[in-house]
């Protein structure tokens, strides 16, 4: 109970800090828009199937298995590695049917990157074909049968210093097993799959197998502009927005999605009024896609839309700035970089989700169009 007193205490002290640092606006300024934004409360709910990440490690350094678990029904699959090698290798995504019945996996939606040494452009792109769900494939597997899924040959052949970076979503009626793997150029994978080592986790440890791999945040009340001012939810911060936590299936270890990559998120919004709403970087370098739904309508938005990547020039916070905002109170400033998301009055919803090599957490800003 003390430390949940001195926590809180600190909380308030460093919010109290952080207002004192706002310039006030005089009486003949009052209609100068305000620079403060308040934190919106939000709703949050876990749901769906499995979520399998894949990188760790994200500098492979020798031929191996990445990761593999054993997974029914609605899945996700979500890699990122490099080559980190002096030698071309190929990357490897491999399903096993477990059980005696012959069996189909559905690939519903998905993104793929050509191997690039661009880390921006690989999370960018892979995002935006994600989100544009023009995606479909079906892996037919006999019984007991291993298969490699290969839709574009020449895009598992990394050479040194190249990275791939992939998602997407399937399900299968019966157990499958997946096997991620990086081997010689001139292998047969199914055959090095049958020697291969399961390669051991780096320090960031981003691995494992999610359980609910979907979050909705919904605001509690709806937003009005003219009594609420400039406001923001925060996504991926590990206070307000949690990380998820799984388990390693190559050990049993638990570990922790730092960044919830893969988890894929629904932001439903009601507002009173034309509301603008913006996506600003908290954590540096950033870029990615999200998708809006809008009365029928629907479209993707890259994250910055007119550049590759942006929230280089956000300075650092420090840890009183950081609590603050945490706990409710953040600042607008001339070095706060927003991505346009369009302005909507009434119900609006994005599908958002962290994009590979960016930086977290966000903010989604929201404030009236005028």
């Amino acid at each position: 109970m003390n430390f949940l007193k001195k926590f809180f205490a600190a909380l308030v002290a460093a919010a109290t800090s952080f207002i004192a640092l706002i310039p006030t606006t005089s009486a003949e300024n009052k209609n100068f828009p305000s620079t403060v934004m308040h934190k919106l409360e939000v709703y949050s709910q876990d749901s769906g199937g499995t979520l399998i990440f894949s990188d760790s490690p994200e500098y492979v350094q020798r031929n191996g298995i990445l990761y593999t678990d054993t997974v029914t029904g609605d899945a996700r699959l979500l890699f990122y590695h490099l080559n980190d090698t002096g030698v071309k290798k190929r990357f490897a995504i491999i399903f096993e049917n477990t059980s005696d019945k012959k069996t189909v996996v559905e690939i519903t939606r998905g993104g793929l990157t050509a191997p690039n040494k661009n880390y921006f452009s690989v999370g960018k792109i892979a995002q935006t074909m994600y989100m544009e769900n023009d995606f479909s494939d079906r892996i037919e597997l006999d019984r007991y049968e291993r298969k490699v899924y290969c839709p574009h040959e020449k895009i598992f052949l990394l050479k040194p210093g190249q990275l791939i970076h992939g998602v997407c979503d399937f399900k299968s009626a019966t157990p499958v097993r997946i096997f991620l793997m990086m081997y010689p150029e001139h292998a047969n994978p199914l055959e090095f799959l049958n020697r291969a080592e399961i390669l051991p986790k780096d320090e960031q440890r981003l691995r494992g197998t999610f359980k609910k791999m979907n979050r909705t945040l919904t605001l509690k009340q709806p937003y009005d502009g003219e009594r609420d001012g400039l406001c923001y939810i925060l996504i991926g911060d590990n206070v307000n927005d949690l990380f998820k936590h799984g388990i390693d299936a190559t050990d049993g270890s638990e570990v922790i999605n730092y960044g919830n990559y893969g988890i894929n998120y629904t932001l439903n919004f009601r507002t009173k009024f034309l509301t603008r709403f913006c996506l600003s970087p908290l954590g540096g370098h950033y870029a990615g896609a999200l998708r809006y739904k809008y009365y029928g309508t629907s479209g993707v938005i890259q994250t910055p839309e007119h550049k590759l990547y942006f929230g280089d020039k956000t300075p650092p916070e420090n840890p009183n700035v950081s609590q603050a905002r945490e706990a409710g109170i953040s600042l607008m400033t001339d070095t706060t970089e927003l991505s346009e998301l369009g302005s909507y009055r009434g119900q609006v919803s994005f599908e958002y989700s962290p994009p590979g090599a960016s930086n977290l957490p966000v903010n989604i800003v929201l404030m009236p169009t005028n």
